[in-house]
């Protein structure tokens, strides 16, 4: 099994002087994480997702950490690629040039966003979305791979064009796109793309999805140039040695991630102002729950959180269930940075030599 590190550069507080000490921050939980041998270092692409998340140029931070690093891959987990958001072209460009410059450490996951807030601020066609999301995955592997590329297609038309440069990984960085539903992981393994998928449901319910994703690979048309069975999922973690401190930042940087989550996704309106998510500390009943809860055979594969055996438990199930990768998210709008940092490495020293 792969363990990574997961950057939507969330803020419980966002003013210009904290998000410029997140940055940074994360730039050095990223460093951390290639020195300590995590597999990959993953960032989301957001835009206006205030509090929720603030890397809305993915391209640049993965480029600055691909500059700090020497191992570690480089993962868009994801581009927004319907081309209101970004042209196909500008995608295969900037991708190609990461590749380029880490010497072929990138991933590259894709998808459409189901947030109002981005997409009514790009003035997207939004029951077009899925199809423009298709489009863009079939062109892009095609301006990696072809010394001359053209397309007619239904949103985009390109005369015959030498698309510069070309990836160093051959015949081109693993594909990758974000799934939701169990519709989307199948729709993925049927086009051999990789999955990423937010941690959710029982260890029954991960197996069927990985179980009917792997069914789906093995009939898959690929829609790039080869197949990427693989099945990612990304887990709330802090991992202490102290597991009542662990939880105690844990659950509730969780709390604060979903119901900041929530406020862009699971409602029709557009968030201006700060949000309605709680940032406080669970109650002592809370938090026993939790901790509780963690331990039950039909227990919410949704989180690794708590001392190193606590948590290698909870790595375990997800292994059961036949996960290759899980991309931890330590870093959390309520969490101490020298919590997360201390977090990243107790997890490389006290969890990860038990599955890597």
């Amino acid at each position: 099994m792969k363990f990574s590190l997961f950057f939507e550069m969330q803020i419980a507080e966002p003013s210009r002087r904290t998000e410029r000490e997140l940055f940074h921050q994360c730039v050095e939980q990223a460093v951390l994480a290639d020195r300590l041998g995590y597999h990959a270092v993953w960032a989301v692409e957001h835009h206006g997702l205030r509090e929720y998340a603030h890397c809305s140029a993915p391209e640049v931070f993965l480029s600055y950490v691909a500059a700090r690093t020497e191992r570690v891959r480089i993962g868009h987990g994801v581009t927004l690629t319907p081309y209101r958001y970004n042209h196909p072209m500008r995608i295969a460009e900037r991708v190609a040039m990461l590749d380029v410059l880490s010497d072929g450490r990138v991933n590259w996951g894709s998808g459409k966003s189901g947030s109002r807030t981005e997409q009514e601020a790009f003035e997207s066609d939004i029951p077009a979305l899925r199809d423009q999301w298709l489009e863009a995955q079939a062109m892009i592997p095609q301006m990696w791979t072809r010394d001359v590329f053209e397309w007619q297609g239904k949103f985009l038309n390109i005369p015959p064009t030498q698309v510069v440069p070309k990836p160093v990984q051959q015949p081109h960085p693993p594909m990758f796109a974000a799934c939701t539903t169990p519709a989307s992981t199948l729709e993925a393994g049927g086009l051999g793309l990789g999955v990423l998928n937010f941690a959710a449901g029982t260890k029954a319910e991960l197996t069927k999805k990985v179980d009917d994703y792997r069914a789906a690979v093995a009939g898959a048309e690929p829609i790039g140039e080869v197949v990427t069975n693989h099945y990612a999922c990304t887990p709330i973690s802090i991992v202490l040695d102290d597991d009542r401190k662990a939880c105690e930042f844990g659950f509730r940087g969780g709390r604060y991630f979903w119901r900041s989550q929530q406020e862009y996704y699971a409602y029709t309106n557009r968030p201006i102002g700060p949000l309605d998510a709680d940032a406080g500390p669970l109650s002592d009943e809370e938090l026993r729950t939790a901790m509780d809860g963690r331990h039950a055979d039909d227990a919410p594969l949704t989180g690794v959180i708590g001392s190193p055996a606590a948590c290698r438990e909870q790595v375990q199930r997800f292994q059961d269930a036949g996960v290759d990768e899980l991309i931890l998210i330590m870093q959390l709008g309520t969490v101490p940075h020298e919590v997360t940092m201390t977090s990243i490495r107790t997890f490389a020293e006290k969890v990860m030599p038990w599955f890597a």
